[in-house]
């Protein structure tokens, strides 16, 4: 990076950032979590007890040499899970590798898993030189936060955009950035929850953020108690809050709107308003996002 900045090759303005998955050398079968260590512990036990029973009953020595000696390599087994299992208790990681240690399973494409290495990279406009690059052993979606810390410590400045694709759209990374004071463009993923007719699903509501509430198409308020709730992403958590109201209930396009016949409820997460922001950033500026295909 410092020899394309002596020869003026970065501007330092745009940059985009995407990743690679390398496949490591362990396999899948030396990959463990706490479910998979779990599941061969229970099978251990099994066929133990039903080796033991081989043992305690009538039966010729061939029979009983073959319990003894399949018992001694699952007791075996059962050591080396027991001591994985026990490093999970003292680490609290996630996962473990034993023959490629720093590699994970991850998503690879089409929510296929590999064992493997993310390679993330990054690239300035101004004449395309990767200028960073750092294997990690995450997903994109908690990747962005860290490789803007790496550009603003390398260029000497936060006063860039960085343009990223929709793996990376995380409500915490987009509070590093904030932090960071870097300008994202982020492509927006689909809502995970549509509505029965498309005119009233979420991009539907208005929201007004002075007056913290939503308006519905049919002109009725959705309000909020206050409270946080944590809903649950499966690799992270946020804090939402939750905005309804009781005139869903007479409603005459209630059926259009939800299949809850009580009534809609709208999640507004934590990080809503830096989301918003990044929305409003790509709709206002298309052409700029779409530099990232480059």
């Amino acid at each position: 990076m410092l020899i394309a900045d002596f020869f003026k090759l970065i501007g330092k303005k745009l940059v985009a950032g995407d990743s690679i998955k390398l496949h490591a050398q362990n396999s899948k079968k030396n990959n463990f979590n706490k479910g998979k260590i779990k599941r061969r512990l229970a099978y251990i036990d099994q066929k133990l007890a039903e080796y033991r029973k081989v043992l305690d009953g009538s039966g010729n020595d061939e029979s009983f040499s073959k319990a003894a000696l399949a018992m001694h390599g699952l007791k075996k087994q059962a050591r080396v899970y027991r001591r994985l299992a026990q490093h999970f208790r003292r680490s609290g990681d996630k996962q473990i590798s034993t023959s490629d240690p720093d590699s994970r399973q991850m998503i690879t494409r089409n929510n296929i898993t590999e064992v493997a290495y993310n390679v993330q990279t990054r690239v300035d406009a101004e004449h395309k030189p990767a200028v960073d690059y750092l294997v990690t052993n995450i997903n994109d979606f908690k990747a962005m936060g860290n490789m803007l810390e790496r550009e603003v410590e390398q260029f000497g400045t936060s006063g860039f955009t960085a343009l990223y694709d929709k793996g990376y759209y995380t409500g915490t990374e987009f509070k590093r950035a904030e932090y960071l004071e870097v300008t994202v463009m982020v492509a927006v993923p689909e809502a995970g929850s549509q509505a029965p007719h498309p005119d009233y699903n979420l991009e539907a509501f208005v929201y007004e953020e002075k007056k913290n509430r939503h308006t519905c198409t049919q002109g009725h308020t959705l309000k909020t108690n206050g409270n946080w709730y944590i809903k649950d992403h499966g690799q992270t958590k946020v804090q939402v809050r939750h905005f309804k109201t009781n005139r869903c209930k007479t409603c005459r396009v209630l059926s259009l709107c939800t299949k809850n016949e009580k009534g809609g409820l709208i999640g507004r997460s934590e990080h809503g308003g830096l989301t918003a922001a990044n929305k409003a950033r790509i709709e206002a500026d298309p052409d700029t996002y779409k530099l990232r295909q480059q």
